[in-house]
């Protein structure tokens, strides 16, 4: 009997995996560090995943993580979009307290699930964020005074905040080196969810939302379009959620599974991922366990939580201020991150509110005009995003050049909104300022990561995120204090804006056309 060759295209394409400590892969820690058994295993999957390649697992991955940098800034545009509706309804002499409970409820939730992933797992997390996130937004829809709407606005943000520490590790831990730029294109799904919410708001919060203009109460059944929004966010975060849990299968991080010594489970994965692929691996238990010789793999939580903090040990920071070059550094785009986490939500979270209380003040408020204006903002903000991938390669002027700039100008015409005696003048300031924010935000997010050396990198990405967070959680105090009646936090947000625009210029490093250490 004549044997038939199997047709080729039929046929899984087999990785030779052999020789996968040879893989060209920098790990993040040093050799040496808490845990060597765990790094030497982490480096033979990274080389394993890395073998593999980017295929259809990887892709349908970069859409449903897409949904989680959708909601990290879809859900504080929500709440600044239902503020002023919120406001009215509830008689509310202090709104700003609103966004205090949702930067309170990020902060927390970056935090818990930020460490929870590595002691329940990935694959846990990864679903629950973005359905905490949908349960609690529906849920807010249904709020009877201002008190509810605070705290289910902290809840949902908890889930919120989990959603980039979350979906960045789950990414990274099956994306292969080569393809690690798709991370920064994951940027677009922020700037289409300001897009969606605002586009989204406008019918809906446009017809049925009290006037700042009427003079009799706001009642309830005069107001319900904020009602009606939230339950449209919250189905479309819950649509996600289903998408994410049903649709797709998530498997378990390698890496996580390693971590706690269940070795066969890890090897197991990364041969699904390269059967989806249309691939085959030659990676065994073997390859793992050969490394249990070079000493003891803490399995436990304990263990677990040790390899978490030792991206952020003082070994690390300390290696961010070693010379006095690089600590000043270290230091200046600390506090430009914080400043800008100031300076950003301050007014940035009050765009609406301060559209429709300005515009009654220009007799010009109706509800309708002011969320119309926020749809022309947010669509002046994608743009704005694609220029800064432009001006960071000009010669001699690069990414200080264009941070330095673009941060400045942000500022400026924020002050410059101060000067507007109609609705169209404050909504062609704003254009201006959101268009150049975002253009600061494109460049910031690509210049920071690249002035830290790569083996402490992870550190300093904390720091920054870090005093962005904290100061974050100040703004609505400040606002609170400031008046958002007056234009006192407009001052103060551009007065920053500008101040972190000057320290930038004093940064010792460009990094345009050099590579990373």
């Amino acid at each position: 009997m004549t044997d038939v060759k199997p047709d080729v295209k039929d046929e899984p394409e087999f990785i030779d995996t052999n020789s996968l400590d040879d893989t060209k892969t920098t790990p993040v820690l040093d050799q040496g560090s808490v845990d060597p058994v765990y790094q030497a295993k982490a480096h033979v999957l990274n080389n394993a995943i890395q073998q593999i390649g980017m295929g259809k697992y990887q892709w349908e991955l970069f859409v449903l993580v897409g949904f989680g940098w959708a909601a990290d800034n879809m859900w504080p545009i929500i709440t600044s979009l239902i503020l002023p509706a919120v406001a009215l309804e509830f008689n509310q002499s202090k709104p700003p307290l609103l966004s205090l409970a949702q930067n309170i409820g990020l902060l927390a939730g970056a935090i818990f699930w930020g460490f929870g992933c590595d002691i329940f797992g990935r694959r846990l997390a990864f679903n629950a964020t973005i359905g905490v996130t949908a349960v609690f937004g529906l849920i807010a829809a249904g709020s009877p005074n201002f008190a509810a709407i605070g705290c289910f606005a902290a809840l949902w943000s908890v889930g919120v905040g989990g959603n980039l520490p979350v979906d960045s590790a789950v990414f990274l831990e099956f994306l292969p080196g080569s393809h690690q730029y798709l991370l920064t294109i994951l940027s677009i799904f922020w700037a289409l969810a300001q897009l969606l919410a605002t586009l989204v708001a406008w019918p809906l919060l446009g017809y049925r939302t009290c006037s700042a203009e009427q003079t009799t109460p706001c009642t309830r059944s005069q107001n319900f379009g904020w009602r009606y929004f939230m339950i449209a966010m919250g189905g479309f975060s819950m649509i996600c959620f289903i998408l994410r849990f049903v649709f797709f299968t998530l498997y378990e991080s390698p890496k996580f599974l390693m971590g706690k010594g269940k070795d066969a489970e890890a090897v197991a994965v990364v041969h699904k991922v390269a059967l989806k692929n249309g691939k085959t691996s030659s990676l065994s238990i073997a390859d793992l366990e050969i490394h249990n010789t070079e000493g003891h793999q803490g399995t436990d939580t304990a263990a677990v939580l040790k390899r978490k903090l030792e991206k952020i040990n003082l070994d690390h920071v300390r290696a961010l201020f070693r010379t006095r070059k690089l600590a000043y550094s270290t230091t200046l785009i600390m506090v430009i991150w914080a400043f800008i986490g100031l300076a950003f939500p301050l007014y940035n979270a009050f765009i609406p509110y301060l559209l429709n209380s300005r515009g009654a003040a220009y007799g010009d408020g109706s509800t309708y005009i002011t969320y119309r204006n926020s749809l022309i903002i947010a669509v002046l903000g994608i743009p704005g995003a694609l220029l800064g991938g432009v001006l960071v390669e000009i010669p001699k002027f690069g990414r200080k050049g264009a941070l330095a700039l673009a941060t400045t100008l942000t500022g400026v015409f924020l002050f410059g909104s101060t000067t507007a005696k109609t609705s169209n003048g404050l909504l062609g300031w704003t254009c201006a300022y959101n268009f150049m924010s975002n253009v600061m935000y494109a460049v910031l997010y690509a210049y920071t990561p690249e002035i830290f050396p790569t083996k402490d990198r992870g550190t300093g990405n904390a720091l920054t995120a870090s005093a962005n967070r904290i100061f974050g959680v100040m703004a609505p105090i400040v606002a609170i204090y400031a008046n958002l009646e007056t234009a006192a936090p407009v001052y103060v947000s551009g007065a920053l804006f500008v101040a972190a625009g000057v320290l930038v210029c004093l940064l010792p490093f460009e990094s345009r056309g050099k590579a990373s250490l």
